[in-house]
């Protein structure tokens, strides 16, 4: 029953309808009677929505971080995985043609996903801060906006920070060995050499001629940062089962 009320004072806030009128109509389609002492003007305070908000992102903000920094968090999620950029398609379609091309192309594939892995766990101080400072406005509006709402309104407020912090801990990740002393721009530009020399230097097909993996590594890994944030939010906003804390169901829970 306690759950029922908090249910229809989440509805009435959102609909306009009286918490009495929603609990009565729940109530009646359910079969459940209730007894003329229940109090059901329990309306969500301004305080608990921006709680249960903020609440919300810290969870879903420590589940994503941690996640995607652990060992293949990256590379064995195939949500987020990172593929080598489209200009190395026709290495790929070629990949035969070039001795040792498929360890070559494994192997900058997996040090692109390692460097995506070791820049994740900067996000989580930048994002913490984001939210610090979250309105009452802000808050109601990722309470009534779309179920990616509040992973909007971080990428909004975030991704400018969190590029310039990506960046300089992706170059190095990816200048640094990884797999048999090759880094990840060596192994690509391993690749792309093998491939251009397969090639004939563009005889037998196009030569690719951007061999450098900084920039979109680092974009990639915030696509797949925010993809997996956004999935997190959905499961907070919809699953009962992860909403952990005693705020969340409060001011998510539907069910």
């Amino acid at each position: 029953m306690k759950k029922l009320i908090i249910i229809t004072s989440l509805i009435s806030g959102l609909t306009g309808l009286s918490s009495c009128d929603v609990l009565n109509e729940v109530a009646k389609q359910q079969g459940i009677k209730i007894p003329n002492n229940i109090p059901t003007n329990i309306p969500l305070s301004n305080e608990e929505v921006i709680k249960g908000l903020k609440n919300a992102l810290n969870v879903g903000i420590d589940s994503s971080v941690f996640s995607l920094s652990k060992v293949n968090g990256y590379l064995g999620n195939e949500l987020v995985k990172l593929a080598l950029p489209p200009e190395a398609q026709p290495v790929i379609n070629n990949i035969s043609k070039i001795p040792g091309g498929q360890k070559l192309l494994n192997d900058a594939i997996l040090a692109i996903n390692k460097a995506a892995e070791d820049a994740a766990p900067q996000a989580k101080t930048i994002f913490v801060n984001a939210i610090t400072n979250m309105s009452i406005q802000d808050g109601f509006n990722i309470l009534k906006g779309q179920p990616n709402a509040a992973t909007t309104f971080l990428k909004n407020g975030t991704y400018t920070q969190l590029t310039n912090a990506f960046a300089p801990k992706i170059k190095t990740s990816l200048s640094k060995p990884l797999i048999m002393g090759y880094s990840a721009e060596k192994a690509y530009q391993t690749l792309i050499d093998g491939y251009n020399l397969a090639s004939l230097n563009g005889m037998l097909f196009p030569v690719v001629k951007q061999n450098s993996l900084a920039t979109y590594t680092t974009q990639k890994a915030l696509d797949g940062l925010f993809l997996k944030l956004e999935q997190e939010e959905k499961l907070i906003r919809q699953d009962p089962m992860h909403q952990v804390t005693d705020i969340l169901k409060r001011v998510f829970g539907t069910k």
